[in-house]
């Protein structure tokens, strides 16, 4: 018995990697900071800190802002264009002239820029309005009055710019196309002309199409961080999306599920409340591991000896690590806020496999054990 015993301990040794579990222990996702994996590429470990977090909070995502960086000159320009809608004002200084009427002393004529780029303006004819400006078109259209009319003065109004606009569709209260202003018009400014966002802002999500460049950010980041309220160029397509944020949890947690977010900001010690936190009888309190898609230029700065490993990319897949085995641990999970698609997984404590595996072999020691007996 004690011979068959002795063998058991030595295959419990052997065979616990073996074993069915939910995740790889904690030794295995740590035992190189930078390992390579055929399927997802290179991960970076990192170990939560004070100042980890505090970079991390720092960190101003702007790669939405780059993506537009120096394409499209914002607004509208002050040139006119085909569809143009245009009021025409005449004076006259007598008031039995062409124009004049007994109620304003002036005549209001209203015109829109045709497809080949001129407006009809009577006895002056067609009169070319696009491309100029509305000072240019003003002095045109009152040159071509001078000898027909009676010392006629023009006023130009612009009513509607249909020349330039961007179309707004989605989860937003008023979807449709819009004109864009002579001013420069930001991403905000055209998200609250079509009425905002459905949904709560940090459940939506805003993609800007222009041209060729598409990018796609959370409608909350244009507020949190000015620089991603880029300026809005004619033709520019906006979508809103609502777009739930979750979280997933693995591992031994008491639930392993996919939880949405029910507030604006959830940290990691609520995520784990809320599946119940850990597995007493299975979990590694020092291997909380928190799997995420990081910017590389924030890795660099968490990292600054990986900067190999973040040249070229974009993103770079992020583990960090936790370890709630010391008291600190609770105040860095209090600090450290979930994002979108973030993994929770809290690996296996290694007594919790040769548990599993005493377990196995608990029915072989009690029958050898019963047919030594009846032997004896």
């Amino acid at each position: 018995m004690k011979k068959f015993s002795a063998i058991a301990v030595a295959a419990a040794l052997a065979g616990c990697a073996a074993l069915p579990g939910d995740g790889p222990s904690a030794i295995n996702i740590t035992s190189q900071d930078i390992e390579s994996n055929s399927t997802v590429g290179d991960y970076s470990v990192i170990k939560l800190t004070s100042a980890n977090i505090g970079m991390i909070k720092s960190y101003r995502p702007l790669a939405f802002a780059n993506q537009f960086k120096g394409v499209g000159g914002g607004g509208s320009s002050a040139l006119l264009g085909v569809g143009d809608v245009l009021q025409i004002g005449v004076w006259e200084a007598a008031p039995d002239g062409l124009f004049s009427s007994a109620a304003e002393g002036a005549g209001a004529i209203p015109a829109t820029i045709d497809e080949t780029g001129f407006i009809f303006v009577p006895y002056a004819g067609r009169v070319r309005a696009a491309g100029l400006t509305i000072e240019g078109l003003r002095e045109s259209i009152q040159q071509k009055l001078i000898g027909k009319a009676v010392e006629p003065q023009v006023l130009v109004t612009l009513k509607q710019k249909l020349s330039k606009t961007a179309v707004v569709v989605g989860d937003v209260m008023k979807p449709g196309v819009y004109p864009l202003a002579l001013k420069n018009t930001r991403l905000l400014d055209l998200v609250a002309t079509a009425g905002g966002s459905r949904e709560a802002t940090y459940e939506t999500v805003v993609t800007l199409k222009r041209g060729n460049r598409s990018a796609t950010t959370r409608l909350e980041h244009l507020i949190e961080f000015p620089e991603n309220n880029v300026l809005i160029s004619p033709s520019d397509n906006i979508l809103l999306s609502h777009r739930p944020r979750t979280f997933s949890t693995f591992g031994a947690v008491k639930g392993n599920e996919l939880v949405p977010f029910r507030t604006q900001t959830v940290t990691m010690a609520e995520a784990l409340a809320t599946v119940g936190g850990l597995n007493d009888n299975k979990a590694d309190a020092t291997g909380i591991f928190l799997f995420r898609f990081e910017d590389s230029e924030l890795v660099r700065r968490l990292q600054p000896e990986q900067a190999a490993f973040t040249s070229g990319r974009v993103q770079v897949p992020v583990v960090y690590r936790l370890n709630l085995r010391n008291a600190n641990g609770f105040f860095l999970s209090r600090d450290f806020e979930m994002r979108d698609k973030d993994i929770l997984f809290v690996s296996n404590h290694p007594t919790a496999e040769l548990g599993k595996f005493l377990q196995i072999i608990a029915p072989l020691i009690s029958n050898y054990s019963t047919v030594s007996n009846l032997g004896d």
